[in-house]
């Protein structure tokens, strides 16, 4: 039982804090003309939130067809978020990643599957041990069609579950990318408490259910 308390606790130290609030209002952020980011280099982006963004990142980065993912913030009404700032909850910003990716080897609609299938879809404001709405889930359309793709899966998600589904779904505005230290983090600290304990099973439970998605 020792052994246990002490590496919960270490999950709570180690863990991105938790020290959000209520957000202000966001209605007119949902309700503004999404933003669409061009593909350049025959590269496209994608923007997700769902919980700790060292999770989200490690999780994106291991897709096939996906180059990179960017750890930062989205969804918020404030400029300039930092760590600290949007860790108060007063931001309306959340952990989130841009996913750069190839589409033609993986979709848009694929990176959807990855996002759902990686995280507990009926858990609001956060996941896991991580609660706040700077950890709540959001899925940024950028077009009419990216945010039908959404919508359909969301609704078929929530049949299947007999749930609702906890993803608020945002027209993008702007992805703030998050300080140097927090990019990469779990091929950085491998070792560290939270990594162990949270972000590398999770990353074992999704590559489970989708190994087919998953690079060589």
């Amino acid at each position: 039982m020792k052994s246990l308390v002490f590496s919960l606790s270490l999950i709570v130290l180690f863990s991105c804090q938790n020290k959000a609030q209520t957000n202000p209002n966001q209605e007119a952020i949902k309700i503004a003309e999404p933003v669409e980011v061009p593909i350049k280099d025959g590269k496209a982006k994608a923007y997700f939130a769902s919980g700790c963004f060292w999770c989200v990142e490690n999780i994106y980065e291991h897709v096939k067809g996906v180059e990179e993912a960017i750890s930062g913030y989205a969804g918020g009404h404030t400029k300039n978020p930092t760590y600290e700032s949007s860790n108060t909850g007063k931001t309306g910003h959340a952990e989130a990643v841009e996913v750069i990716y190839d589409p033609n080897v993986v979709s848009f609609a694929t990176l959807v599957d990855v996002y759902f299938g990686s995280q507990n879809p009926t858990q609001v404001n956060g996941q896991g041990g991580d609660r706040g709405s700077q950890y709540r889930s959001i899925i940024f359309y950028q077009n009419d069609e990216q945010k039908k793709i959404i919508e359909e899966k969301k609704s078929e998600l929530a049949k299947k579950l007999d749930a609702t589904i906890a993803a608020e779904v945002y027209p993008f505005q702007k992805f703030w990318i998050a300080e140097d230290y927090h990019q990469d983090y779990e091929k950085k600290n491998p070792q560290n408490p939270y990594i162990q304990n949270v972000s590398i099973p999770r990353y074992e439970r999704f590559k489970a259910k989708f190994p087919e998605l998953i690079k060589d």
